[in-house]
């Protein structure tokens, strides 16, 4: 397992050095969440409050303005209470970043060219862990998409399951959705997009002319989200009107928004979960 891990990585590595990425290296020792302050490990930084970085997403927005193409494979952390099989506290998180989108859409087809240029890796170097572990190398050719929307009514019609929950999937959800998609199309995977902009987090752009929902996606293999990513807003002023509008201290991002302050390109980026994807 921990050879495929390996040799995961380095296909992923290989595609996104050959494409421009510049692999980066960030703090995971942080005065600030990204993700929401709720699940952040606290520590006492000499004195001054510190946490455990949840992802690398500060750090790899500025960076996209200074390199333009830029990722990380290292660890992160969730303070996430929980006893199941799709969760763990401390995990490894393959992030990208890029600039210049002209849609979100496009590193829905990077990611797409990244698997299965990885994916082709390990089953070339991987033969005899693969055989002993009797584990399928999925076949990525095209991933169909579905608006998240679209496919929570799908399940609900098919299943004759009623919506409790208009904002997220449940897992049960993801799992006949993944059933649905690979009965319909053959593929294993499915990219579901347009979440909903009360589910993301406050940096992630909304869809022009609808507010409710964003650029944003997230790829779902074999029934478990295994990608969350989206568009981020680029804009100064927007990103102050949209976090002040969410009663968050602007202030305490000082930092964080001096590189919008300067000039960002239009960017988004993507996180993969690496035990996930190996699992």
């Amino acid at each position: 397992i921990f050879k495929v891990q390996s040799e995961l990585c380095k296909g992923i590595r290989g595609f996104l050095d050959g494409r421009g990425f510049m692999e980066i290296h960030t703090p995971k020792i942080v005065s600030g969440s990204a993700e929401g302050g709720a699940n952040v490990f606290g520590l006492d930084y000499f004195g001054k409050p510190a946490f455990l970085a949840q992802s690398p997403q500060f750090y790899k927005q500025t960076m996209v303005g200074v390199f333009e193409r830029v990722y990380e494979i290292a660890r992160v952390f969730r303070a996430e209470k929980h006893h199941t099989a799709r969760h763990i506290n401390e995990y490894t998180s393959v992030d990208l970043e890029m600039g210049f989108l002209q849609s979100f859409e496009e590193l829905m087809v990077l990611e797409t060219a990244m698997l299965t240029e990885a994916f082709a890796h390990v089953k070339e170097v991987c033969e005899k862990e693969l055989a002993f572990l009797q584990a399928v190398v999925p076949e990525v050719t095209e991933i169909p998409a579905i608006p998240f929307g679209e496919a929570k009514e799908w399940v609900s019609r098919t299943y004759n399951r009623p919506i409790t929950d208009e904002e997220d999937f449940e897992p049960e959800e993801e799992k006949l959705l993944g059933e649905l998609v690979k009965k319909e199309t053959g593929s294993e995977f499915v990219f579901v997009t347009h979440y909903k902009a009360a589910k993301r987090p406050f940096y992630t752009m909304e869809t022009p002319g609808n507010p409710e929902v964003t650029e944003s996606f997230d790829l779902l293999f074999r029934g478990m989200e295994v990608t969350t990513g989206g568009q981020r807003i680029h804009d100064y002023r927007s990103q102050v009107e949209k976090m002040e509008r969410l009663g968050m201290e602007v202030a305490a991002f000082e930092s964080y928004l001096m590189a919008h302050k300067y000039g960002l390109p239009p960017h988004g980026g993507l996180g993969i979960g690496l035990e996930r994807l190996t699992a």
